[in-house]
């Protein structure tokens, strides 16, 4: 882990994974209301978020910590030029941790190497969004009993979804099986393919796949991504491509989890919330988890 930041999930090892994992199952078990007694945290979300920036604010407020920065950047010196590296600066000032989303891939990287403080990665364009992937790791092994030898079927826009790019990295040392299925225009990036490729971990391509749920161990569906799109003709080629139906469950495994980082457009339909296969508002919960575990961690109050 660089300077105690985690901007990809690269940054830490597979133990440290493992590691963070046990912490979030500890504050789900047993909250610590006075840990972050004295903290500042700064979440600075230069882009739309609900769930990230609540859950982190949540984990924060659930230790004891305090909360400050803004979710529109319109409301901040960004508005009237500030360079990012200015931001970066005088924020560290008054915090002792930053958690920050960012519509442009590598800022994250860059804000770590400018502050004085850790920095946490809540989303960086297309890029990476560890802290997600913790959560869904969390989701993984509290569902599925297991983190190893696990069948993925990721499901939507592979191309731009930075949470399956994240979740690849950080299962491939678990021998998983990743189905990836997907339009071909919204297949999962070569580099990721690649990465897999180095680890000798098996991974096959779709365009369907309601043949093939019997099969899976975790459905991991994603919302195709407008925001990525400079050409809206293709977004809506593209957008309706795959939707989950309840019709479609009848014979998955009773195990079977399905994931969704959240938030759901038309892709899961409504009728699949009230089925026991679907996790997704829990998964959101663990998200609350996870974060204080990250947290904790990374201003080494939980080694």
């Amino acid at each position: 882990m660089e300077n105690n930041s985690l901007i990809s999930i690269t940054d830490f090892s597979t133990d440290e994974i493992l590691r963070v994992l046990e912490i979030a199952a500890d504050f789900e078990k047993k909250p610590e209301p006075h840990l972050l007694d004295g903290k500042v945290v700064s979440t600075l979300f230069f882009e739309p978020s609900t769930r990230t920036r609540l859950s982190f604010e949540s984990a924060v407020n659930r230790m004891g910590g305090r909360v400050i920065g803004f979710s529109d950047p319109n409301i901040s010196s960004v508005s009237k030029g500030e360079t990012l590296k200015d931001t970066i600066r005088i924020v560290s000032n008054y915090c002792d941790l930053i958690v920050m989303r960012h519509p442009l891939e590598g800022s994250s990287r860059y804000a770590s190497e400018v502050a004085t403080v850790p920095v946490v990665n809540a989303g960086d364009g297309a890029h990476q969004h560890p802290t997600q992937t913790l959560l869904d790791m969390y989701s993984i092994k509290k569902t599925q009993g297991r983190l190893d030898n696990i069948n993925i079927f990721m499901v939507g826009d592979l191309k731009y979804g930075r949470t399956v790019h994240s979740l690849v990295q950080a299962m491939a040392p678990f021998n998983p099986v990743f189905h990836f299925v997907s339009h071909q225009k919204l297949r999962m990036p070569n580099e990721y393919k690649q990465y897999l490729d180095s680890k000798g971990v098996k991974y096959y391509e779709h365009e369907q796949f309601a043949d093939l749920i019997p099969e899976a161990d975790v459905i991991y569906m994603t919302r195709v991504q407008k925001e990525r799109f400079t050409d809206q003709v293709e977004y809506e080629k593209t957008k309706d491509f795959y939707v989950l139906k309840n019709s479609m469950l009848a014979n998955a495994k009773p195990s079977m989890k399905i994931l969704h980082p959240l938030p759901r457009i038309n892709e899961i339909s409504q009728d699949v919330d009230s089925n026991p296969h679907a996790y997704y508002f829990e998964q959101a919960m663990n998200g609350v988890y996870a974060r204080q575990a990250v947290i904790s961690y990374v201003l080494g109050l939980k080694k």
